[in-house]
């Protein structure tokens, strides 16, 4: 039998486990009641009639991320893929079984809220279990897709996404649609306490950059720094990337302008310079003493689908303001036909063009404007300042009253040519007149 004192000793060190979910039952519902309220519905359904006239730019093809389409057959054999992917990020270290407790409690926790990120949330009918296993599954994938991506030593000779021609971009395309997101929070929450490789020391949002940078146009540094800005999916923190850095134009008079006076063409005929912005933030465009400062933009083959899930995203009514919408619009003010297309080119402001038939990208932002209805309120419109200072410059006033096109095939060498050639005909006339003028002269003289 042990003396008072050791028995003194063991009480010392007896752990006493104190329950950690031990609430009030009144917190819960609480909890839930303020999620209710505060969540924002961020991962929406594209509009009906937007499907039926492109589907293939909103659907997944290949990959499907959350709820929406995960009863697709089509897309049912990356399943598989998937639950290898969260298989290798679990077993990294030692007692899986630990690890896979905490995430599914974590899961389980975050559960209501992540349903409310959803639209129409009351219509996903998946039971609690399922729904955990779904938004493990696929947080379990991304996150390590995005390591295995950024860190080479990670990939195996065997891996079906790395290794399947063409399936990195094709799951890239579908990973970036509206419909087909998870809820940020969930990806971070389930990245802290999975084990990530101790020479990674990239955090979950660089890692996410690094896997989708290449299809954001301009500067990286600065998108990286907009990317870590607080978002509610992958497709939130590539929106931020583009935001504007520079303050709004605001308008002076009370109607409100919906896009450029003119084309770009038409601008320049009219004495309004089109340049090139030094900063590649796309929406950073300004006029200043006559000239029209316009990032750069990269045509490539992510462009369409890209902008138009994030007009999909603008017109879910989650976004304040409607830049990526108001900067299309804009756009196609300016890009009305290939002249329009192919001066733009020359200026560098549009770049990277070839990937795709040229016609396509002359009708590309008329098509997203057409089909999308990119603006029903004009004062939604972000450069309506902007638009009212080019109309308002003096050039604009007076030199385009007076501008009219050329007829199509008339005049077609540039008209400082035709007056130098028409210059230098008129004096070998004049010489040859006064030359036989003075052969004339001597003839009747002599």
């Amino acid at each position: 039998m042990a003396t008072p004192t050791e028995q003194t000793d063991i009480l010392d060190h007896v752990a006493i486990e104190i329950p950690i979910h031990a609430y009030d039952s009144l917190v819960i519902p609480l909890k839930e009641r303020m999620e209710t309220i505060a969540t924002a519905r961020c991962i929406c359904r594209v509009n009906e009639s937007l499907l039926k006239k492109n589907e293939n730019q909103y659907i997944p093809q290949n990959i499907s991320i959350g709820p929406f389409h995960q009863e697709k057959n089509n897309l049912k054999s990356m399943e598989v893929h998937k639950w290898r992917y969260l298989y290798s990020l679990l077993n990294r270290k030692p007692h899986l079984e630990a690890t896979l407790d905490k995430c599914v409690k974590t899961l389980r926790e975050l559960e209501h809220k992540a349903r409310l990120c959803y639209e129409d949330h009351e219509q996903i009918k998946i039971p609690s279990n399922e729904f955990v296993e779904l938004m493990l599954v696929d947080a379990g994938f991304l996150i390590e897709l995005f390591l295995k991506y950024a860190i080479k030593g990670l990939k195996r000779r065997g891996d079906y996404v790395f290794n399947t021609s063409g399936l990195l971009y094709e799951l890239r395309c579908d990973m970036l649609l509206l419909e087909n997101q998870i809820p940020y929070f969930i990806l971070q929450r389930l990245f802290e306490i999975v084990p990530i490789p101790e020479h990674c020391k990239l955090s979950l949002t660089e890692l996410a950059f690094r896997f989708f940078k290449d299809m954001i146009p301009g500067d990286h540094r600065l998108h990286l720094v907009k990317f870590g800005q607080e978002g509610n999916h992958l497709l939130d923190l590539i929106r931020h990337c583009f935001l504007p850095t520079i303050p709004r134009v605001k308008v002076k008079k009370e109607e409100g302008i919906r896009a450029l006076p003119y084309k770009a063409t038409k601008l320049k005929a009219a004495g309004i310079k089109l340049k090139k912005a030094s900063t590649e933030d796309l929406l950073d465009i300004k006029f200043v003493k006559g000239v029209l400062q316009i990032p750069p933009i990269q045509v490539h083959q992510y462009t369409e689908r890209l902008f138009r899930n994030l007009i999909a995203f603008e017109q879910c009514g989650s976004q304040n303001t409607l830049h990526i919408s108001s900067y299309v619009l804009l756009m196609k003010s300016l890009l009305q036909d290939e002249k329009d297309m192919k001066l733009l080119k020359r200026k560098q402001i549009l770049t990277n063009y070839d990937f795709i038939e040229k016609k396509q990208v002359t009708t590309l932002f008329q098509r997203l404007c057409e089909e999308m209805n990119v603006m029903e309120k004009v004062n939604e419109f972000y450069y309506d300042g902007l638009c009212e200072q080019v109309k308002e410059d003096k050039r604009t006033s007076w030199q385009l009253q007076n501008w009219k096109p050329m007829k199509p095939g008339y005049l077609q060498q540039p008209l400082p040519r035709i007056v130098i050639v028409i210059a230098v005909l008129l004096i070998i006339l004049i010489l040859v007149g006064a030359l036989f003028s003075i052969i004339s002269f001597f003839r009747h003289r002599f």
